[in-house]
């Protein structure tokens, strides 16, 4: 299993893990509480989210690192659309592989 994980430094980490994970519910067994989160995006994939006051971590776990790039943008995506009020900057991760 690959895994990759980014931080993103923001005051509203927790809300907008929140809204990730309440998004992706309504397709994936979603579990989360105010500080951390887990999409499982099939079998072979999965995002864990960990909030706190300054900031969101997400790692990437997926089984064939050649989907890592397009589940990265998909993530961030969907991130920056909840985040729009607000400039999250370049998203840089780490660990690939």
């Amino acid at each position: 299993m690959a895994a990759s994980t980014a931080r993103i430094a923001t005051p509203n980490g927790r809300r907008y893990m929140t809204q990730l994970c309440k998004h992706w519910a309504h397709k994936f067994e979603v579990t989360y509480d105010e500080t951390q989160g887990l999409v499982p995006f099939g079998p072979d994939s999965r995002c864990r989210m960990a909030a706190d006051d300054s900031g969101l971590t997400l790692t990437l776990e997926v089984a064939d690192a050649g989907q890592m790039e397009r589940m990265q943008g998909v993530v961030i995506d969907h991130l920056k659309r909840f985040a729009f009020r607000e400039d999250l900057g370049e998203v840089a991760w780490t660990g690939v592989g």
